[in-house]
């Protein structure tokens, strides 16, 4: 095993040692604090262009399976741990941790302080990061080769983790509602999680216009998550203001949360180190609540927390907002039928607090039947 260097653009390297596949591989440094749900989170879209360091020193004893995979392929750009298992012991294993990050081609280190690196973060916000094992590279030309990669801020991923052609995940029992799902990195898991409640769900291209959606006839549409920037999301939001509109109910997850609030007017911004892991507390204004949550997001909702705001679609209100930092969470409109949240509803890994906001959706569009009927 090499020695592999962790290096981020502040000029910080962590030595530790290779893991999985051996060369370079650059992003952003992000962490996740979840104890499980490593599949889920490598297979997730969102992730895409980014590095992920596991803040729980000991990954992969539960091995990896095929029924929890979130996508077709590992997205993350790198992957760092501190003990990753030398066994996998879990009977839905059907191979190993770095089994699978060998066969998607993940660079990987392991033996590295993660809590130190996480303190790091969490003190100087996320960073650009490099990691390289088998280099000959001096440690001022692997700094140099992190600060030449571009910052996460401005840039449009969508395409890159979209389908290429619209699918069909048809209703689990009786058919009920139909849902267009815009794809900007969607995760298995939530269509399944519509599926469940009689919803077919046809998963298109984000690149999908207007009046192919109305020809299609739905009862509603799905934001889905995504990586990259909201304010690089121009099409997107302009179609969010078409559908709006045209008052066909609206539900948005964390990328597609970030793109409702900038189709409602509010600006967005990067956090400083963003919100990652299965373990969020985020409490529900309207009921008073506080729920466990599954978060994924490098950036947040500038929208006003006291009252209802004003916008061209009518009044609206901020519904949920996350306790560790007051980060807008969740939106939600009065005389349109659209909400969306920060979070991960279907959270396949973590907690189940928000599985209710998928009933919720399946109401707006129950009364937006009974109403045009």
């Amino acid at each position: 095993m090499s020695k592999a260097y962790l290096v981020l653009d502040d000029g910080s390297i962590f030595e530790g040692e290779s893991w999985a596949c051996e060369g370079e591989t650059f992003g952003e440094a992000v962490f996740s604090t979840g104890m499980t749900g490593y599949q889920e989170t490598l297979t997730d879209p969102s992730y895409h262009k980014q590095v992920v360091i596991m803040t729980a020193p000991h990954i992969g004893n539960t091995g990896m399976n095929s029924a929890d995979e979130e996508s077709s392929k590992i997205w993350v750009s790198g992957f760092v741990v501190r003990n990753p298992s030398p066994v996998v012991s879990n009977w839905r294993a059907a191979r190993s941790l770095e089994d699978d990050l060998i066969s998607n081609g993940v660079v990987g280190i392991r033996g590295v302080d993660t809590r130190a690196i996480t303190r790091h973060l969490r003190d100087l916000g996320s960073m650009r990061v490099g990691i390289f094992s088998n280099t000959e590279l001096s440690r001022d030309e692997m700094v140099i080769k992190v600060r030449k990669l571009p910052q996460m801020a401005g840039s449009f991923l969508a395409d890159d983790v979209s389908t290429k052609a619209a699918y069909i995940v048809p209703a689990i029992g009786e058919k009920v509602f139909k849902v267009v799902a815009l794809d900007m990195g969607i995760k298995a898991a939530t269509p399944r999680s519509m599926s469940e409640r009689g919803i077919e769900v046809h998963v298109v291209p984000s690149r999908t216009t207007f009046e192919e959606i109305v020809a299609m006839k739905p009862d509603g549409v799905f934001l889905s998550n995504g990586p990259g920037d909201p304010a690089t999301m121009v099409d997107m939001v302009a179609l969010v203001r078409e559908i709006l509109n045209a008052k066909i109910p609206l539900f948005g997850i964390c990328f597609g949360h970030q793109i409702m609030g900038r189709a409602l007017g509010f600006e967005t911004y990067k956090l400083p180190f963003g919100h990652r892991g299965i373990n969020q507390p985020v409490k529900n204004l309207r009921s008073g609540v506080v729920e466990i949550t599954a978060h994924n997001h490098g950036f947040a909702v500038a929208a006003p927390i006291e009252g209802n705001f004003n916008t061209i679609y009518g009044a609206g209100f901020v519904s949920h907002l996350c306790l560790n930092d007051g980060v807008v969470e969740g939106l939600e409109l009065l005389e349109t039928p659209a909400f969306s949240v920060q979070y991960h509803p279907e959270a396949a890994a973590g907690p189940h607090d928000a599985n209710y906001l998928f009933d919720h959706f399946f109401s707006l569009m129950m009364s937006a039947r009974v109403a045009n009927a």
